[in-house]
C-alpha cells in the first residue's frame, strides 16, 4: 500500500517542478518585451509618386456624332410586273456595271398579250383602211349630190372613229412591249450589289414587298448619315461660316468645301476605334429639325477608293467645334472625383502634398481641360491617389511618358 502511494505522489513532485519553471520563462520573455519598448519604430521612406508638370497649350475641342454609313446612291431594283424569277445573272455581294442584266422574269405571258395586242393593231389599221376608203369613194358623189350630207357625214365618222381605233391598238403594243421588257431587269447604276430578296422559281409580286429585289449603292465615295443635336448644328454652322469667311480670298471667290482647311473636315470614326484616313465633307442637310428629337439629319460624304467601308456600318463623326487658346490640360488619372467634387494632388516644392479642389471642363482623350485650380509649372501626381493625404512627405519623380495615355486626336 505504501508503495502504490509513493508511485503516486512522484508524478505530483514532477508537476510541481514544470510549474516552477513556467513563471521563470514567462518572466523572462516579458523582460525581453519590456527592454525593448524603449526603442521607437523605424519611420517608413517617403512614397514613390510619379507626376506630371502642367503645361498650357491650344486646343481644338470636338463634337461626335453617332451615325450609319450608306451609299452615297443606293437604288432599289424592283419587278415592274408580276410573274416567276426565271433567272438571276450576277453574283451577290458583288460590283455590277450599269446595264448589266439581274433578273429574268417568265416572258411568255407577256409575249402572248404582246401578240394579242399585235393582232388587235392590225384588225385596227384594217378598219381605218376601209374606211379610208369609203370615205375616199363618197366625198366626190357627196360634191355632185349624187349622195346625200347624212351619208358623207356617217363616212367622216368612221373614219375617225378608225383612226381612234389604231391609236388605242398602237398604245396597247406599246404597253405590251414595255411590260415584255420588264422582264429583263438590268442594273440602272454601277456600284455593289446586295443579297437577293427573291430565289429562281419564286413569284414575284407588287403587292409582296413593292416587288423589290435588290439595292444596288455606290460606295465610291461612301455616305454617313447622322442625327445632330440642334446645339451642336449650331455650333458647326457658325463655326463652318466662320471657316469660309476665313477663306475667302476675293468678295465672290470662295474655294470650295472640299479645299478649306483641315478644322472644316470630318472625321470618322470606325467601330474599332479607329480614325479613318480620309476626311469628308458634310453634303446634305435635312430641311427642318425633327421634332420628336429635337435633331437634324445630316449626311456627310468620305472618300472609299478602295471600298473599305460598307453600307450599314457603325461610324462616328468628329468636327471641331471651338478652339481654346492657352487651355490647362492634365491627364484624367490624376483627377480624383467624390460626390460630384473632382481633386488633384498637387506635389509643393518642399515635396509635400497639397489637395486642391479643381474645376473641370471638355474631355479630350485621356486628358481633362482644368479651368480653375492649378496653375501652370505646378507638378501634380498621376499615380497612387488612394495613398496620398494633405501635407504628406513624397519622393516625386518624373512619370514616364510611356506609360501614359496618347494624347487625344482632337487637340492640336
Amino acid at each position: 500500500m505504501s508503495r502504490s502511494l509513493q508511485q503516486i505522489r512522484k508524478p505530483q513532485c514532477h508537476s510541481r517542478l514544470q510549474l516552477r519553471w513556467i513563471p521563470a520563462t514567462f518572466l523572462a520573455l516579458l523582460l525581453a518585451l519590456l527592454s525593448g519598448c524603449g526603442e521607437p519604430p523605424p519611420t517608413p521612406p517617403p512614397l514613390d509618386i510619379p507626376y506630371v508638370i502642367v503645361e498650357t497649350r491650344d486646343v481644338t475641342i470636338p463634337i461626335e456624332v453617332v451615325g450609319e454609313t450608306i451609299g452615297s446612291v443606293d437604288v432599289s431594283i424592283r419587278s415592274r410586273v408580276n410573274g416567276f424569277l426565271e433567272g438571276l445573272h450576277f453574283e451577290e455581294g458583288t460590283f455590277v456595271a450599269k446595264g448589266d442584266l439581274l433578273y429574268t422574269i417568265d416572258p411568255q405571258p407577256f409575249e402572248a398579250k404582246l401578240a394579242q395586242a399585235q393582232a388587235g393593231f392590225a384588225q385596227a389599221q384594217t378598219g381605218l383602211a376601209k374606211a379610208s376608203s369609203d370615205l375616199q369613194r363618197i366625198r366626190p358623189l357627196a360634191e355632185m349630190k349624187a349622195v346625200s350630207a347624212q351619208d358623207l357625214d356617217s363616212a367622216v365618222a368612221s373614219f375617225d372613229a378608225a383612226e381612234s381605233y389604231v391609236d388605242a391598238a398602237t398604245a396597247q403594243v406599246e404597253l405590251a412591249e414595255l411590260e415584255l421588257g420588264y422582264t429583263r431587269i438590268r442594273a440602272p447604276v454601277e456600284g455593289l450589289i446586295g443579297l437577293s430578296q427573291a430565289e429562281v422559281g419564286d413569284f414575284i409580286s407588287q403587292q409582296n414587298n413593292g416587288g423589290l429585289l435588290n439595292v444596288i449603292s455606290r460606295i465610291n465615295p461612301i455616305g454617313v448619315r447622322v442625327s445632330i443635336a440642334e446645339r451642336a448644328y449650331l455650333i458647326a454652322v457658325r463655326r463652318l461660316a466662320a471657316e469660309q469667311a476665313a477663306e475667302t480670298t476675293a468678295p465672290g471667290n470662295r474655294r470650295p468645301l472640299s479645299q478649306q482647311s483641315e478644322k472644316a473636315q470630318l472625321t470618322l470614326i470606325l467601330a474599332d476605334g479607329s480614325t479613318y484616313e480620309h476626311t469628308g465633307v458634310a453634303t446634305k442637310i435635312d430641311r427642318n429639325i425633327d421634332p420628336t428629337t429635337g435633331a437634324l439629319t445630316v449626311q456627310a460624304e468620305f472618300p472609299n477608293p478602295d471600298n473599305l467601308l460598307r453600307p450599314g456600318m457603325f461610324a462616328r463623326i468628329r468636327f471641331a467645334a471651338a478652339d481654346i487658346a492657352d487651355a490647362i490640360l492634365v491627364p484624367q488619372r490624376a483627377v480624383s472625383e467624390l460626390q460630384s467634387e473632382y481633386r488633384i494632388y498637387v506635389i509643393l516644392p518642399d515635396d509635400t502634398i497639397d489637395v486642391r479642389q479643381v474645376k473641370v471642363g471638355q474631355r479630350l482623350g485621356s486628358n481633362w481641360i482644368i479651368e480653375s485650380g492649378i496653375e501652370p509649372g505646378e507638378r501634380v501626381a498621376v499615380e497612387g491617389l488612394l495613398r496620398l493625404q494633405p501635407g504628406m512627405t513624397v519622393k516625386p519623380k518624373a512619370a514616364d511618358a510611356d506609360e501614359l495615355p496618347p494624347t487625344d486626336s482632337g487637340a492640336s
